[in-house]
């Protein structure tokens, strides 16, 4: 019985990892996409014309990272401290889960800024001029890949959570 929840704790973090790699993928698909394009910069200014590509790949990733997300967290269940008496009397396992899944979270919140950010402004069909935007799909892509290894790492101490109680 002890070999099937590890085989599906395993499972779940292949399929975390494999999901969060793929957003990773993408958006950096999506930043080479984006960078093609044709761009005039004066000063902070930037005039480039969308690239519909760019904008597909940086969704898709999106969507990726928010699924993986989900998975984790609906999969690993609650690593709820509600107090500090709660924490000082925690686990380990308990303590790094509630700190992990935190971090998560805050990847979470990054990637899916900068990925829908970097999305958005490649979803007009005119030339927009703005400040630039930087690399903002590469730097979402990057915080896809930083996101799968907290996720991961917070399912394991969560699932290690689950069967000390």
């Amino acid at each position: 019985m002890a070999m099937r929840g590890a085989a599906a704790a395993i499972m779940v973090c292949i399929v975390v990892l494999a999901l969060d790699v793929t957003a990773g993928i993408l958006g950096i698909e999506a930043q080479a996409a984006q960078n093609k394009t044709k761009k005039v910069t004066v000063l902070f200014i930037q005039c480039e014309k969308p690239v519909y590509k760019a904008y597909q790949l940086g969704l898709a990733a999106a969507v990726l990272l928010v699924i993986a997300h989900a998975v984790a967290n609906f999969l690993g269940g609650c690593a709820c401290i509600c107090s500090q008496m709660d924490f000082i009397r925690a686990s380990i396992n308990r303590k790094l889960a509630a700190t992990t899944i935190v971090l998560s979270w805050i990847a979470l919140i990054l990637g899916f800024s900068l990925l829908l950010v970097g999305a958005m402004s490649n979803s007009n069909r005119k030339t927009s001029c703005g400040f630039t935007h930087g690399h903002t799909l590469g730097l979402g892509g990057i915080m896809c890949f930083v996101h799968g290894g907290i996720t991961v790492a917070y399912y394991v101490t969560a699932h290690a959570a689950a069967r000390e109680g």
